[in-house]
């Protein structure tokens, strides 16, 4: 089985920063697109940011200029480096993988178990 692993979540100050990972193991012949979610409380949960195997990334308009998502597909990881945290960006951060994990398997969504960002004022 494949499983997402984040780290790096916790407490933060306002114009501070964090580095969020996410990990993937198991069965994993390539991964496509991963992404950053994050679910605030009482808001449903949002797209932070993407990065496609190509390379591109996309980003929320409520973050762009402050977050950073990059993948390295060596590892099967991707990171989120968040700059200048804003008390909104107080969520639960889920990383998310679509994974092709074999050969001529069809691609498959990925979740991981979600970290808690929490920045104060």
């Amino acid at each position: 089985q494949v499983q997402l692993v984040e780290s790096g979540g916790g407490l933060g100050q306002a114009g501070g920063s964090l580095r969020l990972s996410c990990a993937a193991s198991g069965s994993i012949f390539s991964m496509g697109v991963m992404d950053w979610y994050r679910q605030a409380p009482g808001k449903q949960r949002e797209l932070v940011a993407s990065a496609l195997s190509a390379g591109t990334t996309n980003y929320a308009d409520s973050v762009k200029g402050r977050f950073t998502i990059s993948r390295d597909n060596a590892k099967n990881t991707i990171y989120l480096q968040m700059n200048s945290l804003k008390p909104e960006d107080t969520a639960v951060y889920y990383c998310h993988a679509v994974i092709l994990r074999t050969r001529t398997s069809p691609p498959y969504d990925y979740w991981g178990q979600g970290t808690q960002v929490t920045v104060s004022s």
